[in-house]
């Protein structure tokens, strides 16, 4: 069968292909050794992957027959090792002479392939590590030195080294690093590679099985500047930066890896850099910085518990950290002591429960020292001239935030936090990653109700997105609907709301973001707007391990909210039936059960039923919910009926009456129309930054509205000093839609002035839009 080579070279289309072989070898522990150059653009080094064989198919053929699991999948068939690749090993490597290490046209596929994900990468040389010739593994050895024959020795190491117990970890990283550092097995040649467009693969001459690969490989290779997963850029105070940016494309553009996520892993990392340059990476311990030999700062980090490769994350710039006065600089800060009895019950919490049902690693839910830590060492890194104002708005809300998140979902399933204000061309309003937040500037604008919601929702993610991920990609609920929900639970108790106050702030919310799904439904693709668009084969793979995550690649989707709103309103219709503290105390039942694991719609929603049997005498199934929230683009019907109560809450008739104060202004009718007016005749109640979006949204259905008007509305309500909550891209849609010349002329202006400084994916959109 030949491989759709147009649809697999081509990265515009919807569907991204996972072509990692996890079924058949997988990825348990990456050293990356990187250097970066600010002057090319290019980060360039070597990783050494630690690989298992899986349990997946044991010949060629079941390896290479793959039937492709719709239009866009890209696994290997035979017409794959018998076509000539785009680029050989012989083509790239340096040094190598004459030597052909191409795959010839003439040779039979006998040979086991490894498959991972990769893109962009310039691959320079693939070789297997000599593990036996490490002298500190010898302790690993035992009687296998005697009885197996010494082509097969690294193999059993290296099971052996994998092997070693959780409370070895530390001992078992420094056996990683010298392993690294070994040769390859004496008169070995390098391994054959090729590369097409989404993967690199790998094969040893003459070996067919996976139990018979080399289990130890080093991979050199170097990044493109135009690389997909890491942006080049400039920092607010114009000094150079570089960045992983969330890409759809995830990291497979800054080392060869496996990216489905099924492929946990834990990995160690040096990353060398000018010493003016601060790294910041996702690792367990604060890393400092050593000189080496070439006058660069190299930074170590690591982490002991299995991730996806897609949340290794990376940032590089010249940022300093922000301190509260009386603090020292380059110690963690910790936060406020909390109830004693609140932290009792968090410390004594499942002691009777058994242990952790995830794969072995040093859990920090299975420690009484760990389960009493409220609030988890942080810092928070910008560009010098943000420092002020993070300090008054980010700083002061940090710990609380934190404290909260214990309060609510229990144990921090990290042991630290680095917070970073991303330069200002980033995509959304943050991303949260294992260890390291990045927020957008936007946060640091108004008061503090959106850095604070902000902060929660991100946080939300260390429990719903990061400790819990997503087995199917497609799932995007499963971690942003669950931060969305959460965002406002935990804001409400950092802010210190009264009950009452609390559930006026719910109900606003929940109006407004109503009102942002259905303008999301009535202008977005059909298709996009599936919770779970796999519906029954969500989860599945092919027998390799490959897959695709469908609509990963769509431009239109990276702004979509739809997954976000949607899963955030299914969680509230749930929550509707048992309760909201009922439905909170499930909440953290269900991270207690699957930290540590990959999780699908129904192992959260089997477990719900279980937790709550007597839902079903009240008419809710989990066929309901799939038919009418999970598989569907239809609006539920519970949503209709409770927007009309939202719509009645006290906050929300404040402001539609503040409305119908402004609306005989604006329109230039009433009392005083007959001669110029500066200010309407009325007095204004002081509302919450939400009822403000509120009102002006409703305001602004009125088909005209002068500059005077907007003007006045400007002095009485001070929107320059507002909180910044909408993304430019929405700005852009809202100027061009309404066809008028002046704001179209507007839109194309900002982007002529500001389209240097885009994010890749937004500056797409927005040319897209307005040209």
């Amino acid at each position: 069968m030949e491989p759709d080579k147009g649809r697999d070279q081509d990265p515009t289309k919807d569907d991204l292909p996972l072509r990692a072989n996890t079924s058949h070898m997988l990825v348990r522990h990456y050293v990356l050794d990187l250097v970066l150059n600010f002057e090319t653009e290019v980060i360039s080094g070597c990783i050494t992957l630690f690989l298992e064989p899986g349990k997946g198919a044991k010949t060629l053929n079941d390896l290479q027959q793959i039937q492709p699991l719709s239009a866009a999948s890209h696994d290997l068939d035979e017409a794959a090792c018998e076509e000539r690749p785009e680029k050989t090993s012989s083509d790239s490597r340096p040094e190598q002479g004459d030597t052909d290490m191409s795959w010839s046209e003439n040779e039979t596929c006998e040979d086991f392939i490894l498959v991972l994900d990769c893109c962009d990468l310039s691959v320079l040389r693939v070789e297997e590590v000599d593990v036996a010739s490490v002298a500190a593994m010898r302790s690993l050895f035992g009687d296998c030195e005697k009885f197996l024959p010494l082509d097969r020795l690294s193999l059993v190491l290296v099971e052996r080294l994998l092997a070693l117990p959780a409370s070895f970890w530390q001992r078992q990283h420094e056996l990683y690093l010298k392993c690294c550092q070994a040769p390859p097995p004496k008169h070995a040649e390098p391994l054959l590679f090729h590369t097409d467009q989404w993967s690199l693969q790998i094969r040893k001459k003459g070996v067919t099985f996976p139990q018979d690969f080399p289990t130890a490989i080093k991979i050199w290779y170097h990044t493109s500047p135009q690389g997909g997963s890491v942006r080049w850029t400039q920092a607010q105070d114009g000094s150079s930066c570089v960045y992983t940016m969330g890409s759809p494309i995830n990291n497979r553009a800054l080392f060869p890896c496996q990216e489905p996520p099924v492929a946990m892993s834990t990995w160690q990392a040096s990353v060398r850099a000018p010493s003016e340059f601060v790294v910041l990476l996702s690792g367990e311990n604060q890393a400092s910085p050593m000189s080496d030999e070439t006058g660069l700062a190299c930074w170590s980090y690591y982490v002991t518990m299995p991730m996806p490769a897609s949340t290794f994350t990376l940032a590089v710039g010249q940022w300093t950290e922000a301190r509260l006065p009386g603090t020292e600089l380059g110690t963690s800060m910790s936060g406020p002591s909390m109830d004693p009895t609140e932290k009792k019950r968090n410390q004594d919490d499942d002691l009777d429960e058994g242990l952790c049902s995830h794969m072995e690693y040093p859990c920090r839910f299975a420690t009484v020292v760990t389960r009493a830590q409220n609030v988890i060492p942080h810092r928070v890194y910008a560009p010098s001239g943000l420092l002020q104002k993070v300090e008054s708005h980010l700083l002061p809300l940090l710990p609380a935030c934190l404290e909260a998140a214990y309060s609510l979902l229990g144990v921090h399933p990290f042991s630290r936090l680095d917070v970073l204000i991303v330069p200002a061309g980033f995509a959304s309003m943050g991303m949260a990653s294992p260890h390291i937040i990045f927020l957008s500037q936007s946060v640091l604008s108004g008061d503090q109700q959106l850095c604070g919601s902000q902060l929660c929702h991100e946080t939300a993610h260390s429990w719903f997105g990061l400790a819990i991920g997503a087995r199917d990609w497609t799932e995007e609920w499963m971690s942003e609907g669950f931060a969305a929900f959460l965002e406002d639970v935990l804001w409400a108790r950092v802010a210190q709301l009264s009950v009452a106050a609390e559930e006026e702030y719910l109900q606003v919310k929940a109006l407004l973001r109503w009102r942002r799904l259905c303008d999301e439904l009535q202008n977005s693709q059909e298709q996009l707007q599936v919770l779970r668009p796999n519906k029954e084969n969500t989860g599945q793979v092919r027998d390799s391990g490959a897959s695709v995550v469908k609509h990963a690649l769509n431009p239109e989707k990276t702004f979509m909210q739809v997954h976000y709103l949607k899963g955030y309103f299914l969680l509230k219709y749930l929550s509707s039936y048992v309760g909201q503290e009922q439905f909170l105390s499930f909440l953290r039942l269900f991270v207690k059960r699957y930290h540590g694991q990959l999780v699908l719609s129904q192992d959260f929603l089997r477990m719900f039923f279980d937790h709550f049997p007597d839902i079903t005498r009240k008419g809710l199934t989990l066929e309901i919910i799939y038919a009418e929230w999970l598989d569907t683009a239809e609006t539920p019907k519970w949503l209709y009926e409770e927007s009309a109560v939202w719509l009645q809450a006290a906050p929300v008739r404040v402001a539609q009456q503040e409305v119908e104060k402004w609306i005989p202004f604006v329109r230039g009718r009433g009392k005083g129309s007959k001669r110029k007016r500066t200010e309407p005749k009325e007095n204004f109640k002081e509302m919450s930054p939400d009822q403000k979006v509120l009102f002006l949204e409703l305001l602004l259905q009125e088909e005209k509205m002068s500059v005077s008007s907007l003007r006045t509305l400007e002095r009485t309500y001070t929107l320059n000093a507002q909180d910044a909550e909408a993304m430019g891209v929405y700005l852009y849609g809202e100027l061009m839609l309404n066809e008028d010349g002046q704001q179209q002329a507007l839109a194309r202006r900002c982007f002529s002035l500001t389209q240097k400084g885009m994010d890749p994916a937004v500056h797409s959109v927005v040319k897209e839009m307005i040209l």
